[in-house]
């Protein structure tokens, strides 16, 4: 039976080209974009099947929901993928801020992930992947508020996949390193919107992320990198609980293995 999948935040970047990617390989591919306008362009690329969700609303993710089962009459795999980062240092971030970096990146995940749950519960199968990164194995100056978002969508499924150990249900968590989309973009565009960089001690620093946005980064892969995860995460009978991807995530998730928690932070230090 061919296989279907949803996916979250597919405007741009990972979303749309795993949308792509999978498209080509024969996957049934639903994806969603917050803004009606990024569904219209999904639908001029050939997705008829794309629709409108907004990770923070519970009736946009019930409707889409309702919508694919009456076309399918079942849901093969879930990607929370929607997010976004906000970098800040910690006095600089407001709670407000946090909270909202908190709204799309785990609260949203998380009304997702219970939305889509007893659906996949009465059909005895299903895949949940959740769009975890690097960032939330270890953390990086700077970017709190994204740090923190991370580690409790790894928190959020470690605990899901014992609680779903016996239902033939799987949620994997993919750990991104750096990978080529609007993400960086759209952070810098966030600390520009929400930090008052000018009366931060951090200004410099501020002022140098904005300046080298643009520039390589070290060990990047195309968004392709994780469209095929995903797709042999749906080809496989029962995926692993976690894929790191990029030389990036292997080689810090080791060091975080291998040092003490000092010798770490003055690695983590550089890098930021």
């Amino acid at each position: 039976m061919k296989k279907n999948i949803i996916i979250t935040g597919c405007s741009t970047g990972i979303g749309l080209e795993t949308a792509k990617y999978l498209k080509e390989r024969f996957v049934t591919v639903y994806p969603t974009a917050r803004d009606p306008k990024d569904v219209d362009m999904l639908k001029s690329l050939g997705f008829d099947n794309a629709m409108v969700l907004d990770v923070t609303k519970p009736e946009s993710i019930a409707l889409v929901i309702k919508r694919v089962m009456e076309i399918e009459g079942h849901i093969d795999v879930w990607f929370n993928n929607a997010g976004y980062g906000q970098p800040s240092s910690i006095e600089d971030l407001t709670t407000d801020i946090l909270k909202e970096q908190f709204e799309t990146n785990v609260f949203g995940l998380h009304e997702c992930t219970r939305a889509i749950l007893p659906i996949m519960r009465n059909q005895g199968h299903g895949k949940i992947i959740q769009h975890s990164s690097v960032l939330g194995i270890v953390s990086l100056f700077g970017r709190g508020a994204y740090n923190a978002s991370k580690y409790a969508i790894e928190g959020l499924t470690d605990t899901l996949r014992l609680e779903l150990e016996d239902t033939g249900i799987y949620p994997v968590l993919l750990n991104t390193g750096p990978v080529t989309s609007h993400f960086r973009k759209t952070s810098i565009d966030k600390l520009q919107q929400n930090v008052d960089i000018e009366s931060s001690r951090f200004r410099t620093r501020y002022k140098s992320s904005i300046k080298g946005n643009g520039k390589k980064v070290p060990f990047n892969l195309e968004a392709e990198a994780v469209a095929s995860v995903v797709h042999n995460i749906i080809l496989a009978p029962k995926p692993k609980p976690r894929y790191y991807i990029t030389k990036a995530t292997y080689l810090l998730g080791y060091m975080k293995r291998i040092l003490s928690t000092s010798m770490l932070d003055k690695l983590l230090i550089k890098v930021g």
